[in-house]
């Protein structure tokens, strides 16, 4: 008789193999293993606590399995569990708030317009508004100052589908924009078809928070110097040339990245402009 001793390093628990797991997608192919019924997924459902599936044979027939083990699927053992649902994909919006539309090719360009005062104008409604004006075809074009802004209206000849909305820098009652305003509105022409609004900043720079770039308020600049050069110089700034002022206005626009960078008095009259363009 031998005198070896079994100890529990002789002893080794039998090891389940993991099986495959499948979701329960709907068209899925199984057989069960113990009643041989083969059919393919129509839906899951739970009853009673349990999660079955409903497998739908040749004839059409139906029967109903609790999802876990005991398939094979093209005659591997597999553990059938649920379906991983797929999440809905991410809103993509624009940096005006809008959603936006994928693979949205530009449309042709409206025979209406958006005029603005100049290019900073012109560029910051681009950088926010700019996916959407390509969506519905509205060209931006600077007007580089608006003291001849009633002959211009007049030889762009406003009409039923040729439309423009007009941004105005500095539109506050008393000023001489406002009495501009009111001189292009007698056009003939422009009644229904033009619409001039704007913004009772001095420049389109201050319509930026200033937050954007670290600042709780734009510098106040003395009356009788040059608006630009004066910001530039209270933020501390270069501020010698022209140079200096595009190079200000880069850095300036670079740091705004959606609407909400913007002044609502801002915001309001573009959405306004561009809501007068595209409706009927």
């Amino acid at each position: 008789m031998s005198n070896y001793q079994w100890g529990p390093q002789d002893i080794t628990a039998p090891t389940r193999k993991a099986l495959r797991q499948v979701g329960a997608e709907k068209g899925l192919v199984l057989e069960d293993v113990q009643t041989g019924w083969v059919g393919a997924v129509i839906r899951t459902e739970k009853s009673g606590g349990l999660h079955l599936m409903v497998l739908e044979d040749g004839r059409g027939r139906t029967r109903s399995f609790e999802l876990g083990f005991g398939f094979l699927l093209e005659g591997e053992p597999v553990e059938v569990i649920p379906a991983v649902k797929a999440s809905a994909p991410a809103v993509r919006r624009t940096a005006s708030g809008s959603v936006a539309v994928p693979n949205q090719r530009a449309r042709t360009a409206r025979a209406s317009r958006i005029w603005v005062e100049g290019k900073h104008d012109a560029e910051l409604v681009e950088k926010v508004w700019g996916d959407d004006l390509r969506v519905e075809g509205i060209v931006v074009e600077p007007l580089h100052g608006v003291d001849d802004l009633a002959s211009a209206i007049r030889d762009f000849a406003p009409g039923p589908g040729r439309r423009l909305g007009i941004l105005v820098d500095h539109l506050v009652a008393g000023s001489k924009e406002s009495r501009i305003a009111a001189e292009a509105m007698a056009v003939p022409g422009a009644a229904g078809n033009v619409l001039i609004v704007g913004h009772p900043y001095v420049d389109v720079w201050q319509a930026i928070k200033p937050q954007v770039i670290g600042r709780q308020s734009w510098p106040v600049v003395p009356r009788h110097e040059d608006w630009k050069t004066g910001i530039l110089k209270g933020l501390g700034w270069p501020h010698r040339d022209h140079t200096d002022v595009a190079l200000g206005w880069k850095k300036l626009l670079g740091s705004v990245r959606t609407y909400a960078d913007l002044e609502p008095t801002l915001l309001g009259r573009v959405e306004e402009v561009i809501d007068f363009l595209t409706l009927p």
